[in-house]
């Protein structure tokens, strides 16, 4: 156990952290706020171990110190165990983030009036032409609306209706850094030959790659970790600000992708999926129209491409199974549902 000041510093002790299975943080008065502050930033900072709050505090309190991140709490008045409970059910709604990621207030707001926007965009433009579901979007989100490309097999034909309509739309490409030299090669010819002015590259945070897949390996032990360091959380960081995202999905591919529709909300923005109801003679179509290059694996037998450890060639007609092959498993995160957090039990 260690016990610490709510004015510690914690560059100063992180050697005395490492291995501790409690921390008591004191308060010397019900009015310094400091102690909920080094709460918060020890879980930021992957503390798991149990947090205490000690000292000068009240019952009123007890929701806070909850959301802060603190475990228990041992007040210097004992004998209050059923107000201290009592006080965290007090209220049914938070207002503000904090660690332990409870869902604020306008936060459900926003969510509420998201969803429902999503299903006044459906009803408006689920027979819709593709081009008229992008030029909508494009116009409704103005500068707050991103495109998604893997610059695989199918991207350029979506990738062409962006360039039409407004070729200085984001699009972000999320380098995996295990990635086929082709589709880098393609991704650098297709932008320039349509004109895109604004294409983003991601790429997994340094430090945690260096901490989650040091030997570069981490694909072959736990693909699913591997695409949230590599896809998922570098796409969730680059979302921030953007209040919708344009994919290029479709419903022919099959499994969860056979109920897209045009919009969609994923629990924090609206999905646009323009090409949700092509075929794909539809995308082939596209091609030879506009005299598109192919990505150079297509005549390789490569129907869907994504990063070379995890992609193999398969037949046309079942689009996703060259990808994750053995694994049961055809999709990488980055277009599941996203859910607000939850709260703790009891303090005391």
């Amino acid at each position: 156990m260690l016990a610490l000041p709510p004015d510690a510093i914690l560059e100063d002790i992180a050697n005395e952290i490492a291995g501790v299975e409690r921390i008591d943080i004191h308060f010397p008065s019900f009015k310094d706020g400091r102690g909920f502050s080094l709460a918060a930033r020890l879980r930021e900072r992957g503390f798991e171990g149990e947090l205490r709050a000690v000292g000068n505090l009240i019952p009123d309190q007890a929701r806070l110190l909850k959301r802060a991140g603190f475990d228990r709490v041992a007040p210097d008045q004992s004998g209050q165990a059923e107000r201290w409970n009592a006080a965290l059910t007090a209220f049914s709604g938070d207002y503000q983030p904090a660690e332990d990621k409870t869902e604020p207030a306008f936060a459900r707001r926003a969510r509420k009036t998201r969803a429902a926007l999503a299903d006044a965009l459906n009803a408006d433009y689920a027979d819709r032409p593709a081009r008229e579901v992008l030029a909508a979007a494009l116009d409704r989100f103005k500068g707050r609306i991103a495109v998604l490309s893997s610059f695989g097999a199918e991207s350029a034909a979506g990738l062409a209706m962006i360039a039409e309509i407004a070729p200085d739309t984001p699009v972000f490409f999320l380098d995996t850094e295990r990635h086929f030299a082709q589709t880098l090669d393609y991704r650098d010819a297709l932008v320039k030959r349509l004109g895109l002015t604004n294409v983003k590259i991601l790429r997994a945070d340094r430090d945690e790659a260096a901490a989650e897949d040091a030997d570069g390996q981490l694909w072959r032990r736990d693909s699913d970790a591997c695409c949230a360091l590599r896809k998922v959380r570098p796409l969730a960081r680059a979302l921030a600000g953007y209040d919708a995202l344009i994919t290029g999905r479709k419903r022919y591919h099959g499994g969860v992708r056979e109920t897209l529709e045009p919009f969609e909300f994923d629990g924090v923005r609206i999905k646009v999926n323009p090409l949700a109801g092509w075929s794909r003679e539809d995308v082939q179509a596209v091609f030879e129209k506009l005299d598109l290059p192919a990505h150079p694996m297509v005549e390789q037998g490569y129907v869907s491409i994504g990063c070379w450890p995890c992609t193999a060639p398969a037949s046309p007609a079942n689009v996703r199974d060259g990808r994750w092959r053995g694994q049961d498993k055809t999709e990488c995160g980055i277009h599941q549902p996203l859910a607000a957090g939850g709260q703790g039990g009891p303090l005391l």
